[in-house]
C-alpha cells in the first residue's frame, strides 16, 4: 500500500531502532509493554482511510436510528448497572484489511466496543515512531497533543479535581495494557486503584491516597464484567450494580449495548453478514461463517471452523453470533521479504453533549497466523503485534 514509505521503512530499519523503540516506551511509562510490539508501522491510502471514515459513519448513523430500548436488550440481567447514559463517552470500532472479489483493498467490520482502548499509550507509540523513525512525522496524525490531552481530560476528569477521578482496574499490575494506565496517570493526573481497595460508605466511594481516604467522584472504568465472573473468591466492598454517587466514564452498560450484538443488526459493504446462533438460516452455509460469544474480550471464544456438533451443543444461543468470514489480505512487507495481515481499530471519543463521536487515534494490530492473535504465530515471526496505521498518498 504507498511503496514509497514502506520501501523507506524497511530501508532505514535496524534491530537497533527496534530495540531504541521499545526502550524509549519504557522511558516514557516506566513499564515494559505487557504485549508485542510490531517492528513497523503499517502505510495505508487516504482512500483506504476514506472508506472506513464512512463505513464508520454509517454504522454510528444506524445505531443512533436503532429503535429505543434496543440495545437494552443487550445487558444481561445481572449485569445491570444503574445511572445509564444516553450514550457512551468511548466508541471503537475494528476493521479487518482485506481484498474485494475486484482486487480492491477494503476494511470489513470485525467487532465494536464502547470501551476504553489503549488512547494514551497510542498517542505515544504514534509519536515515539516519529521520534525513531523522522520522515513519519510528514504523515503523522494532525491533531496536537495539547488538542488530544485536552479531548481525554475534558472527558475523563471534566470540572473535577484529578485527585477525585480514578482509572478503574481489577488487578491493574497484572493486566497487559498496564503500560496505557500508567501513561494515563501521566497524561491526566489521576491514580489508578484496584477494585478490590474501594471503601463504600453509604452511597459514597473512597480510595486511600497518603494513609487517608479521597473521594472518588468520576471512574474511567477498565473493568470488564467478564473477568470479574471469572475470579473466584473474588471479595470487594463495592458492586457494581449498586446505586452510588459516582459518575462513570464511560458506563459499564456500554459494555454489553456496543458490543457483537449489533453485528446482526448492521448493514453495509463493510460489514459482513451476521447472525445470531439461534436465528441462523438453513440456506447458509456453517463453513463461512465464524463463531462468537458475544461478550469475550482478546478474542476468546473465538472458533473460526465452527462444526453443527459444536453449534448444537450451545445451550444459551442467543449469546452467540456466526459472522461470516472475510479474508486478511497479507500486503505489509517485512525486510525479508514475507508479508504481514493487519487490522485497524479507529479510537473516538462521544461527549456528552455532541450528536456524534470524534476519531483522536488508531491502533493496529499485525498478524502472519489465522487470528490476529500474537499467541497464533510463530514465535521467530516479525511485523507481528501492536502496531499503528500511517495514512498519505491517493
Amino acid at each position: 500500500m504507498i511503496p514509497k514509505y514502506r520501501k523507506q521503512f524497511n530501508q532505514e530499519f535496524s534491530q537497533e531502532k527496534y530495540d531504541l523503540f521499545k526502550q524509549l516506551l519504557k522511558q516514557k511509562s516506566g513499564l515494559e509493554p505487557g504485549f508485542r510490539i510490531s517492528e513497523s508501522p503499517f502505510f495505508l491510502t487516504n482512500k483506504f482511510k476514506n472508506k472506513l471514515i464512512e463505513a464508520s459513519e454509517s454504522i454510528i448513523d444506524q445505531i443512533k436510528a436503532l429503535p429505543a430500548g434496543t440495545l437494552e436488550k443487550a445487558i444481561p440481567e445481572n449485569c445491570k448497572v444503574p445511572n445509564d447514559t444516553k450514550q457512551p463517552h468511548f466508541f471503537t470500532i475494528d476493521f479487518g484489511i482485506c481484498k474485494s472479489e475486484n482486487g480492491e483493498i477494503e476494511p470489513q467490520l470485525i467487532e465494536l466496543q464502547a470501551f476504553p482502548s489503549l488512547y494514551a499509550f497510542q498517542r505515544v507509540f504514534e509519536n515515539t515512531f516519529c521520534e525513531v523513525y523522522p520522515f513519519l512525522s510528514e504523515i503523522k496524525n494532525n491533531m496536537s497533543h495539547e488538542e488530544f490531552e485536552n479531548y481525554l481530560k475534558e472527558l475523563i476528569v471534566a470540572d473535577e479535581n484529578p485527585e477525585n477521578v480514578i482509572l478503574l482496574e481489577i488487578y491493574p499490575e497484572k493486566q497487559k495494557t498496564a503500560i496505557d494506565f500508567a501513561l494515563t496517570e501521566k497524561l491526566l493526573g489521576i491514580k489508578t486503584v484496584c477494585l478490590t481497595k474501594i471503601k463504600k460508605d453509604g452511597r459514597q466511594l473512597f480510595y486511600e491516597k497518603d494513609g487517608k481516604p479521597v473521594e472518588i467522584k468520576r471512574i474511567y472504568n477498565r473493568v470488564i464484567f467478564d473477568e470479574l465472573d471469572s475470579i473466584p473468591d473474588l471479595k470487594t466492598e463495592f458492586d457494581f450494580r449498586e446505586d452510588v454517587d459516582v459518575t462513570w466514564v464511560t458506563h459499564p452498560n456500554w459494555f454489553f449495548k456496543i458490543s457483537k450484538f449489533l453485528l446482526p443488526l448492521l448493514k453495509h459493504e463493510f460489514v459482513p453478514k451476521s447472525y445470531f446462533l439461534h436465528e441462523f438460516p438453513e440456506n447458509e452455509h456453517l463453513e463461512n461463517f465464524v463463531l462468537k460469544p458475544l461478550f469475550s474480550f482478546a478474542g476468546s471464544g473465538v472458533n473460526l471452523n465452527p462444526t453443527k456438533e459444536i453449534t448444537d451443543a450451545i445451550k444459551d444461543r442467543e449469546n452467540y453470533i456466526l459472522q461470516r468470514k472475510v479474508t486478511y489480505e497479507p500486503i505489509f512487507e517485512d525486510i525479508n521479504g514475507e508479508f504481514s495481515k493487519a487490522e485497524i481499530r479507529l479510537l473516538y471519543i462521544w461527549r456528552e453533549n455532541d450528536e456524534r463521536p470524534i476519531l483522536l487515534e488508531n491502533l493496529g494490530r499485525m498478524t502472519k497466523a489465522a487470528m490476529v492473535n500474537v499467541d497464533f504465530n510463530k514465535k521467530d515471526a516479525i511485523w507481528i503485534g501492536s502496531s499503528n496505521a500511517f495514512f498519505a498518498g491517493e
